[in-house]
């Protein structure tokens, strides 16, 4: 699914090149679990975004569903974005002026969806995640956990192949993120989607099949 070649970011300062990423090779198939781990600063989020089509690599080459990703146009990288990928941020991430079902429904509307069928894709995610009762309230009316799980559904609702997820329980208490990754692992075996997870927690790691470990930009063989 993913083929990252010899992979290196990084930012100019002062006239110096500051490596965020360093030679990363990665290969991950469709169906996998994947926890990302290390310090911070170690180059964990700028990986995922770079996965994710939200950041460009310096150098390398990164193959996505056999497609070239850096030779495409960012309209066509927009496309298989949109198409084929869900982003959960530690901060949620929700629109304030919107309701909970305002907000799931937003991806759908970028794909041109039409209303009747918005509407039976929108009511299922409500349901499957338990949260019918909170449609009509906005994000500010809702606890952490629940605005996660509106996260969780807004990236699903359009049926991704791959999720990632940045700290996904970073400001949620040990409960409510341990449901979190309950339903990760459920997503993955039930409906096949490939995750990737940044997460600091060794105990979430482990809900992963494998873990990478990142220290300055590179991955540490182990």
């Amino acid at each position: 699914m993913i083929k990252l070649e010899k992979i290196f970011k990084w930012v100019n300062s002062g006239g110096n090149r500051v490596f965020l990423l360093k030679d990363i090779n990665l290969h991950v198939e469709e169906g996998e679990f994947i926890s990302i781990m290390g310090p911070s600063g170690s180059g964990k989020s700028t990986l995922l975004n770079v996965m994710g089509m939200l950041d460009e690599a310096s150098e390398g080459t990164y193959q996505f569903l056999d497609q070239n990703v850096f030779s495409l146009k960012e309209k066509q990288r927009a496309q298989l974005y949109k198409q084929y990928i869900g982003f959960v941020f530690q901060a949620y991430h929700l629109i304030d002026e919107l309701t909970v079902y305002e907000n799931i429904e937003t991806p759908l509307i970028y794909q041109n969806i039409k209303s009747a069928e918005r509407q039976a894709i929108v009511g299922d995610m409500l349901d499957r995640f338990n949260i019918v009762g909170k449609k009509d309230l906005f994000p500010a009316q809702l606890s952490g956990g629940q605005q996660q799980l509106v996260g969780i559904a807004r990236a699903l609702v359009a049926k991704p192949k791959l999720l990632l997820a940045d700290e996904p329980t970073g400001n949620l208490n040990s409960e409510q993120g341990e449901k979190i990754m309950e339903l990760f692992t459920k997503i993955n075996k039930e409906d096949g989607v490939t995750i990737i997870q940044v997460t600091h927690s060794e105990k979430n790691a482990a809900y992963g099949k494998r873990i990478i470990h990142l220290l300055d930009g590179r991955v540490e063989k182990k």
